[in-house]
């Protein structure tokens, strides 16, 4: 009776205000569409089912528990906001995909603001909710579930225009997770202690740009995609790879960062027609493995800066990697440049004939100080015709590009 009072008393076009002990989901009945329902600082019980157009709105120190089982908020008709909650206790019941919010198909265009959702199996699931936004909430997963049983921060599947803009990811299994989806929009968000911070499946057209991932397995996993725009973004102490491009075509890489992955600044496997130029690639194992079969790839205008290995590529072609006479910087290149035109007066290869051995007989490095390796080593230097395919400069640069090495 209380929470109806509250909701008939209300001045027109004034936040209904929920104490905490009503009856959220009483509130939400008896609510007109276009209504705002204002909880009040304190815990208020959860679950609920948004099927009004309403705007969810809480007060300082708000906070919906859910019952663990289930979502804690359902939204199952399009023109909801939810803002300004703290949100605990979803079930841990992934094919059911238990959120702290789940938004349903028939919910396109949700906006969810400045919410902080903790603890819960997914944060925000958009299944088919096509044009959402969510923005500037901090979403902390789980801990004590195995990478392979936790969900993700946000979960996008098949919801063309959703946008995840300026939040902060923590835990759980991947930071965004999109699948069989279209013009989407992941910018100005952080990431750390995650699997991915952004993983792609199928998902065509759409943008990651200015993201800061640090801690994570990988950086930007992005997969089977096509016509994507990776634009400065920061992968920095991410384990495996920076940025892993899986079959991946006519996409535009550039102005990225990435430091000091433990493994690849950049995983290059069967993607073609792409253009990678003007990213900075400092302190991996690896630069760029690039592999696959890959093809009709742009690569230049990017720096490779103290890599243990700048280029790791098996293959009997010669692939050449600079654009209209701009190459690449190399960190390792001793090059002369007597005509003061910033680029090396001789070409440069990353890898000789010793580095395609070991990559492909790994058994070879136990000669690798042997004097037969200083015999190949001096045999190619006198006869060029010995070089293996592999990746050729024609133009490297002698100086790093003029671009911030993030921040």
């Amino acid at each position: 009776m209380a929470t109806a009072l509250a909701v008939a008393g209300a001045a027109a076009g004034e936040p209904i205000p929920i104490a905490p002990g009503e009856s959220l989901q009483s509130a939400i009945a008896s609510a007109e569409p276009g209504d705002v329902l204002r909880l009040e600082r304190g815990r208020h019980q959860g679950p609920i089912v948004l099927d009004k157009p309403l705007t969810l709105v809480g007060d300082e120190g708000a906070v919906l528990l859910g019952s663990g089982h289930g979502s804690v908020i359902s939204i199952t008709v399009p023109g909801v906001t939810v803002k300004g909650l703290t949100i605990r206790g979803s079930g841990i019941d992934v094919p059911a995909m238990d959120s702290a919010i789940l938004v349903a198909r028939t919910a396109p265009g949700a906006k969810i603001f400045n919410n902080r959702l903790e603890g819960n199996l997914f944060g925000v699931y958009l299944h088919g909710a096509g044009n959402s936004v969510v923005k500037n909430n901090v979403i902390v997963g789980r801990s004590d579930l195995r990478i392979s049983e936790a969900g993700n921060g946000v979960s996008i599947w098949n919801a063309p225009g959703a946008k995840v803009i300026g939040n902060d990811f923590r835990l759980g299994r991947d930071g965004i997770f999109v699948n069989t989806s279209k013009e989407n929009e992941f910018r100005d968000n952080r990431f750390s202690g995650l699997r991915f911070a952004i993983h792609y499946m199928y998902t065509h057209d759409s943008k990651i740009t200015g993201n800061r991932s640090r801690g994570n397995h990988v950086g930007w996993a992005l997969m089977y995609s096509d016509r994507l725009e990776v634009r400065d973004n920061l992968s920095e102490g991410d384990r495996d790879h920076g940025l892993l491009m899986n079959y991946v075509n006519d996409s535009v890489v550039t102005g990225n960062v990435v430091r000091s992955s433990e493994n690849k600044c950049l995983f290059i496997y069967n993607a073609h027609r792409n253009r990678i130029a003007h990213n900075w690639f400092e302190g991996c194992l690896i630069g760029i493995h690039f592999t696959a079969g890959s093809e009709q790839n742009q690569v230049f205008g990017n720096a490779f800066v103290n890599n243990q290995t700048q280029v790791k590529y098996v293959g009997s072609r010669i692939v050449e990697w600079s654009y209209q006479g701009l190459g690449n910087y190399w960190s390792d290149n001793a090059a002369f440049d007597l005509n003061g035109d910033g680029i090396s007066d001789r070409p440069y290869r990353p890898n000789d004939i010793v580095d395609d051995i070991l990559w492909r007989y790994p058994q070879a490095k136990l000669l690798l100080n042997s004097p037969a390796m200083d015999v190949l080593r001096y045999a190619q230097s006198r006869l060029p015709a010995l070089y293996p395919g592999g990746v050729l400069d024609t133009a490297p640069l002698m100086r790093p590009p003029d671009m911030r090495a993030g921040s």
